[in-house]
């Protein structure tokens, strides 16, 4: 998520219009928009009824069967039962800004916080613990478990890899390409950690011993995003041009367009299905087949609300954070 969306007059947006967020849980069954026979999804809207403009940002699921979240209007930790029961957790402060979040391999959650240059871990009981990075304005961003057993993430403003253990040992290592913006991150099927470059218009990989590898992608693909091993490589979404970008492990590079000429795609998750899913900024979830078919599924009121993160959760399905809808939504695939 890039800091210069999740902060700024879509926050102070949010925070104005935050009663009118705390809704009444919502489902409607809508008909996905391209890809023959995808059947109908139902798309359900779950309300983050304990903290009026908490700006829900990245999102996993938890060891303990919940759907865990940032809150990065509100400097909190969220967590989401199978009901919808919301409780959350403060950091150590309000204006911590956290960004990404996943599961640790201590069953613990680990997140980093943008604006206050720490990496957070909390346990599914609400211990918190936080970790400042060696330098000031790093940025940190995205956040993924490494093959390694350790957390890997991304510094946006810092221009570097970052490696925390469950210790709290940091090791960074530079981007070679200056003022990249480094943004999301992932473990890649090939034992290796890839990254996207948000300003630099690469897509980057970084061996675990810390050795890093960028790759140029094409015209037409500015502004990498989200990024997500799947079928072929790993997966990215590029806003510049609205496209998913497919790049093997040895570098080659195929690009998707995607539909809606207001198409914005930020995060990117495996779905249940095998295939690739991505949030659309623009009001939509999309899914992504190996040959490039997409499907789109509209979120009511979707572009007031901003679907920016997703992951796949309980009930084999699609959960992905409403910033500015505060809500968490789900979809789940039924067959005609």
């Amino acid at each position: 998520m890039p800091a210069n969306t999740l902060r700024g007059a879509g926050v102070r947006r949010l925070a104005a219009a935050g009663a009118g967020a705390l809704l009444a849980v919502a489902a409607l069954a809508v008909p996905a928009r391209a890809g023959a026979g995808a059947g109908v999804a139902t798309v359900t809207e779950y309300p983050v009824t304990t903290t009026a403009g908490a700006a829900p940002a990245g999102i996993t699921g938890g060891p303990d069967g919940a759907l865990w979240f940032t809150e990065h209007g509100a400097g909190r930790i969220g967590r989401m039962a199978a009901d919808g029961t919301v409780t959350d957790f403060p950091t150590s402060g309000p204006d911590t800004g956290p960004a990404e979040i996943a599961q640790g391999p201590d069953r613990a959650l680990w997140f980093t916080e943008t604006t206050a240059g720490r990496i957070g871990r909390v346990t599914t009981s609400g211990r918190l613990t936080e970790f400042p990075l060696p330098r000031a304005d790093s940025g940190p961003t995205g956040l993924t478990l490494g093959p390694d057993l350790a957390l890997w993430f991304t510094e946006a403003t810092g221009n570097r890899i970052g490696r925390i253990t469950t210790t709290g040992r940091i090791t960074e290592y530079p981007v070679p390409t200056r003022d990249a913006s480094p943004h999301s991150i992932a473990a890649g099927g090939d034992g290796a950690l890839w990254f996207t470059e948000l300003s630099g218009g690469k897509v980057g990989r970084i061996s675990t011993a810390g050795r890093i590898t960028e790759f140029t992608l094409p015209t037409g693909s500015g502004f990498p995003g989200g990024i997500v091993a799947g079928p072929g490589g790993m997966w990215v979404t590029a806003s510049g041009a609205p496209a998913a970008v497919r790049i093997g492990y040895t570098g080659h590079v195929t690009r998707f367009p995607l539909p809606g000429a207001d198409s914005l795609p930020g995060g990117i998750a495996r779905g249940p299905d095998g295939l690739v899913w991505y949030a659309d900024r623009a009001g939509r979830i999309g899914r992504v087949g190996a040959t490039g078919t997409v499907t789109t599924f509209p979120v009511p009121d979707g572009a007031e609300k901003v679907p920016l993160g997703l992951t796949t959760g309980p009930g084999r399905a699609v959960w992905f954070t409403e910033l500015l809808g505060n809500a968490l939504g789900r979809v789940r695939l039924r067959t005609e």
